[in-house]
């Protein structure tokens, strides 16, 4: 009787081997039941997800309290991580769907069909004055400015305008409270986290 000749190596590794198709479903399949799952064990401090948006690429994180952060990618997204995993809880995940909610309503304030965010946020990255500042910023209506000093005025600190320039530079909710609306006296447009090209566009958006 005449044996078959048995495949060669590259035959058994390709068997042996699962295509990247095969590998890449797997992986998306597993990675979203650990993020389930670790939700329902409350083993899930912090959710993450990454958009797309006019401005580039922004990461939203989440707490159970509400939104945590909204970061430009400028800001390096994997830096901003480990300072959330520092901050707040090392258990942190991607986990897409806690934040669909805020994904679905930045996609329609970049469309221009919303004004307002209808949003939980989580403020503990600030406080004292900066966060009274950070309070304020949502009441300054879409398609309106205020000066820093304004702004300084409306916190309770007349004479800390400087504070206001810092607390709107190191806000950790960009784009949802609004420190884009807040400009210099003389109109120009001053600093901004996500850089003067997103200040522009985000104020020309709100202006159209």
């Amino acid at each position: 009787m005449t044996l078959d000749p048995s495949p060669d190596l590259a035959e058994v590794n390709q068997l042996l081997t699962p295509t990247f198709g095969d590998v890449e479903p797997a992986l998306t399949s597993l990675h979203a039941r650990l993020a389930r799952d670790a939700q329902l064990l409350h083993t899930l401090d912090v959710a993450y997800r990454v958009v797309d948006s006019p401005v580039g690429k922004l990461l939203l994180a989440a707490t159970d309290r509400g939104i945590v952060r909204v970061a430009f990618e400028r800001e390096n997204h994997t830096d901003i991580l480990q300072v959330l995993a520092n901050t707040i809880s090392p258990r942190i995940l991607e986990a897409p769907a806690r934040l669909d909610n805020a994904a679905r309503q930045l996609d329609e304030y970049f469309s221009g069909t919303r004004k307002e965010f209808d949003l939980v946020l989580d403020f503990r990255l600030s406080r004292g004055f900066r966060l009274n500042v950070l309070q304020h910023l949502p009441r300054i209506a879409y398609g309106e400015t205020e000066s820093y000093a304004e702004v300084a005025r409306a916190a309770g600190s007349p004479n800390a305008v400087r504070a206001v320039g810092s607390a709107c530079a190191t806000n950790p909710l960009p784009v949802i409270v609004p420190c884009h609306r807040v400009v210099k006296s003389d109109g120009s447009f001053g600093g901004y986290l996500g850089g003067s090209e997103a200040k522009r566009a985000l104020l020309m958006l709100e202006a159209a």
